[in-house]
């Protein structure tokens, strides 16, 4: 492992971990009444929580590296949210016991980088929160760009099999450092890290591909009309988060499509930046629609980018094409 990044990437590993046990702690209390309510605020709950655990991790470890986040504690500070920050805090406690609110809420604001630096760590304290509330695929994804390039990323994700197939005990840690390949951790214990690898396929005909659970985030029909223009038989899989970066990466997966829904829209760098590095250290290659590199040095927002293609490597190209004579634009 690159030594530069031996000590980032021990703590990105370390810290997704942590948050992911707050996050399973608070998942499995919910029960069918939250989900009749839709009350979002478990949720809610874990994105404060994991987003406190994982920057108080950051800035003991790097104290002057900022960090560009989804979430800050403005909300949590106004009267009216006093139980919700109260809920917050409890969470915080059952991993670190001293924690105070005053801590948990500095602990967020640290994720509050707006504008591109040379160095700082995008996160997404709860990718997916659909599937979240829904007990389904989310993930915690962490990452660090330095001079625009992603160099670490750790996607936990809590729900998907450690190895695929239905009897794998569930609770992965996929992590990468650019040049070293990507790898498959246990969420918990000691065991022993995988190495992870795209799939060999180069007959698009053969591709399994996957997208978004909800079509808000992906344009469905686009995208059933460039399998067809590929000659894909096999129905998409459908799940939340940079999960499906992860299936990609493993081979469980060939393709992962994100088509643009309206005209404006712009990605977010934290819902990408740990997903690309994990699938391109696998083998795989990410693009936009386009075939243009995701950029990672203009701010919050992928501005020059238009949707996310994720491949193996072997079928971008015939994907593209795809796109592109489907005319999504």
């Amino acid at each position: 492992m690159d030594r530069m990044f031996t000590a980032e990437h021990e703590v990105a590993l370390a810290a997704v971990r942590e948050a992911a046990v707050l996050c399973r702690n608070i998942q499995a209390a919910i029960g069918p009444d939250v989900l009749e309510k839709k009350d979002r605020s478990p949720v809610t709950v874990a994105d404060f929580g994991s987003q406190a655990l994982i920057c108080r991790r950051l800035a003991e470890a790097f104290p002057d590296d900022p960090v560009m986040a989804e979430e800050d504690s403005a909300a949590l500070r106004e009267p009216a949210q006093a139980a919700l920050l109260d809920r917050v805090v409890a969470e915080v406690r059952r991993l670190v016991p001293e924690a105070t609110a005053e801590a948990v809420c500095a602990w967020i604001d640290r994720g509050n980088l707006t504008a591109y630096r040379p160095r700082f760590w995008t996160l997404d304290p709860i990718d997916g929160t659909k599937g979240f509330l829904r007990g389904d695929q989310y993930a915690i994804a962490l990452a660090l760009v330095v001079e625009g390039q992603v160099q670490v990323a750790a996607l936990a994700c809590p729900n998907l099999p450690l190895t695929p197939g239905a009897d794998a005990p569930r609770g992965v840690v996929f992590t990468a450092v650019r040049g070293e390949g990507a790898l498959a951790w246990p969420l918990e214990g000691e065991g022993e890290p995988v190495r992870v690898q795209v799939s060999a396929t180069a007959d698009p005909a053969q591709a399994r591909f996957c997208e978004s659970f909800e079509s808000a985030h992906s344009a469905h029909d686009a995208a059933a009309e460039v399998a067809r223009r590929l000659g894909i038989t096999l129905p998409p899989r459908r799940l939340d988060s940079q999960a499906k970066y992860a299936m990609v990466a493993r081979g469980e997966a060939d393709l992962y499509l994100r088509l643009p829904t309206r005209p404006g829209y712009v990605e977010k760098v934290w819902d990408h930046a740990a997903g690309v590095l994990i699938v391109t250290e696998a083998g795989g290659r990410v693009t936009d629609i386009h075939g243009r590199p995701l950029r990672f040095d203009l701010g919050p927002t992928l501005a020059k980018n238009r949707g996310v293609v994720v491949s193996n490597g072997r079928l971008h190209a015939a994907v593209l094409e795809a796109i592109a004579a489907v005319g999504v634009a």
